[in-house]
């Protein structure tokens, strides 16, 4: 054989060699490392932009059912809830969760209907609150985004964060109630384009103790804020210690405080907060939607 036959018989088989080695890569145990069928499949939830709210501590209240309620945990994956979905729901581009509400099932006591959340302490549980001695901080970012009007051209109104008084077991039977709702201490209304706080206090501040039980022993007491929120972002601050109960809007821009002896008596009951969209109409055209940026509780 001559030179140039060896040659091109030495070419072809190392271009042979090389081409096996190289077709497919392989692992150790002879599976492809390449396989598009085996990449896991991303979820569309996890690339939605929330509101960095910790749900963790609040039970959730919508306006149908009777009415329907979730709790924790199952509130943590709201957006997974069809129940949930047209109530309650994330708006990516402001970051904001999303509270809609319209006439429909309310709770006892009541003929408004919300979604609102009703804060736990012991995730799952209503039995477990807190007094003014023992205090409690609420702060929220959010903004009144949409609201029906009625048949003069004037806004409805609606309630976006409470403190709300509760009966022990032991209260509630001293009294003959059939459940342990207490008056709420603390409402603020987004109501004509301001914030409107209503703060309870005794009518008589001698009643004995247990009268002061009965709701009837309450009365509103009205105070608003000057300023116009209109549909913009604002800030609101609610603290309650022994005796003392403050409102602030906007970081202190504005704030009015109550440390009298209605606060120091109101401190025979327990407490939790309340934070949404409590809309306080029952027209059937009636709407309203709040939007939460910031939402956070300590003790």
């Amino acid at each position: 054989m001559n030179n140039y036959w060896f040659f091109k018989i030495c070419l072809f088989s190392l271009v042979v060699c090389i081409t096996c080695c190289t077709t497919d890569e392989t692992t150790p145990s002879g599976e492809h490392t390449d396989n598009p069928n085996t990449e896991e499949e991303t979820n569309e939830e996890d690339l939605v932009e929330r509101a960095d709210i910790d749900l963790s501590n609040w039970k959730l209240t919508l306006p149908i059912g009777d009415p329907t309620e979730i709790e924790p945990p199952e509130i943590l994956e709201y957006y997974n809830i069809d129940d949930v979905k047209p109530y309650m729901y994330d708006d990516e581009e402001e970051l904001a969760l999303v509270f809609y509400t319209e006439p429909g099932s309310s709770t006892t006591n009541s003929s408004y209907s919300r979604t609102e959340l009703r804060e736990q302490m012991v995730p799952g549980s209503n039995n477990t609150n807190w007094t003014f001695a023992e205090g409690g901080k609420m702060k929220g970012t959010l903004r009144l985004s949409d609201i029906s009007s009625d048949n003069d051209g004037d806004y409805h109104r609606t309630i976006i964060m409470q403190i709300h008084g509760r009966l022990t077991n032991e209260q509630r039977d001293l009294i003959g109630e059939d459940d342990n709702n207490a008056p709420p201490v603390l409402k603020i209304y987004w109501e004509d384009n301001h914030i409107s706080v209503r703060r309870k206090i005794l009518k008589d501040i001698n009643v004995n103790d247990i009268d002061i039980l009965k709701k009837e022993s309450w009365k509103d007491e009205a105070y608003d804020f000057n300023k116009q929120v209109n549909f913009e972002q604002f800030t609101l601050e609610i603290e309650a210690k022994d005796g003392y109960l403050s409102v602030s809007l906007n970081e202190g821009e504005e704030e009015v405080i109550y440390e009298d002896i209605h606060m120091e008596r109101w401190g025979v009951f327990e407490n939790y907060f309340k934070a949404g969209n409590y809309l306080q109409s029952t027209e059937s055209t009636a709407y309203s939607e709040v939007k939460y940026y910031e939402l956070e509780v300590t003790h």
